[in-house]
């Protein structure tokens, strides 16, 4: 019988050594970052010095939003399961759907796939009106524009774009993102604004990340706000509260109903 062959090109360890991606993790260790290390894992390779500053800002814009939908379920988690962190953690990282944070997902793809398919000629504002005229075509929303919260611009796409533009990382996939605005608005006669996930996308999308992991900039960030969710809900907790009040505001069946 052949023995099972299975490989991998991320990680191997003996007993005196672990080697990640050809690289001895004594040499990373207190030398490279949190980011440095999505980049070796998933491109292979370490990012330049303007590659890491916007990756970076990228996973601190998103961190943290208050009271999303991930952040009560972890705390509702906790509250059935509190000595198990990492379960009420997982529980807020399994709603970062198409809605929420995952839409960064769907502005990579959409992106990606139109930057592609206009070639090296192509005019961003062009592209953006393509985009727009087939998404509206086919009754679909369009991802990375919108915002139920910020309504006129979403404060964290500025600062994203400006970062970029100080690294001179502004490429193909953000230009074509910072037309869709306009675009949107010319054909609809609506204006949506560019949002933190559409920015994300773009931003993953010109640093060269494959549309299908640039969820994993949505994931990294928003565990770490978890945490601080859960850490907060150990000690100021708000999980029964919420409990209690939607159990009032449901209020008892209606006659005739089980």
């Amino acid at each position: 019988m052949n023995a099972l062959q299975v490989r991998t090109q991320l990680a191997h360890s003996d007993a005196d050594r672990i080697e990640v991606r050809g690289h001895d993790l004594n040499d990373l260790i207190g030398r490279v970052s949190l980011t440095d290390m999505l980049f070796l894992e998933v491109q292979g390779r370490l990012p330049a010095p303007s590659e890491r500053r916007l990756a970076d800002a990228a996973l601190v814009t998103l961190v943290e939003h208050g009271f999303t939908p991930s952040a009560i379920a972890a705390r509702m988690t906790h509250l059935g399961s509190p000595d198990f962190l990492q379960g009420a953690v997982a529980a807020g990282l399994l709603g970062l759907g198409s809605t929420f944070v995952g839409s960064i997902e769907g502005a990579a793809r959409m992106l990606q796939e139109a930057v592609a398919a206009a070639g090296a000629d192509m005019r961003p504002a062009d592209v953006a009106d393509a985009v727009v005229a087939a998404y509206r075509r086919d009754g679909r929303a369009i991802p990375g524009l919108g915002h139920h919260l910020h309504k006129r611009a979403d404060p964290r796409v500025a600062r994203l774009y400006e970062i970029a533009q100080e690294e001179g990382r502004v490429g193909p996939h953000l230009a074509v993102l910072g037309e869709l605005e306009a675009a949107f608005e010319r054909q609809s006669g609506k204006f949506l604004p560019v949002n933190a996930t559409g920015a994300i996308g773009a931003v993953a999308s010109d640093l060269g990340f494959d549309w299908r992991v640039c969820r994993a900039f949505g994931i990294v960030a928003r565990c770490v706000g978890l945490v601080g969710h859960v850490w907060e809900e150990m000690r100021q907790p708000v999980a029964r509260a919420i409990w209690h009040e939607v159990e009032r505001a449901a209020g008892p069946p209606a006659p005739g109903q089980a």
